[in-house]
């Protein structure tokens, strides 16, 4: 599994409410997963004229169509977008211990 973030997976102060891609990160992890964690770098919000293109956005936008992060690529292939609804998939997939 991949794990597109900006620059950092610190959750920041806040829990649910900190830094969208330390919060997706720290619910993967909690639910026992870990992710290969990709920094796209760059900025990928505002009007498209003010965003800071890199090849790690242009990779994300070529999954998800779009250049925001945090974008959780599961090892199925499933590409999921926004920090709450990467939460919501990890609380429902904890991952399995390999006997």
């Amino acid at each position: 599994m991949k794990l597109y973030v900006c620059w950092t997976t610190h959750p920041g102060i806040g829990g649910i409410h900190g830094h969208a891609c330390g919060v997706a990160h720290k619910a993967l992890v909690e639910a026992g997963h870990d992710p290969e964690v990709v920094k796209v770098r760059g900025l990928g919000i505002g009007p498209k004229i003010f965003q800071w293109e890199t090849e790690g956005r242009r990779e994300v936008e070529e999954l998800s169509g779009q250049q925001v992060v945090p974008v959780l690529v599961t090892d199925d292939g499933e590409v999921i977008t926004e920090s709450k609804r990467i939460i919501e998939w990890a609380e429902s997939h904890p991952a399995t211990a390999v006997a």
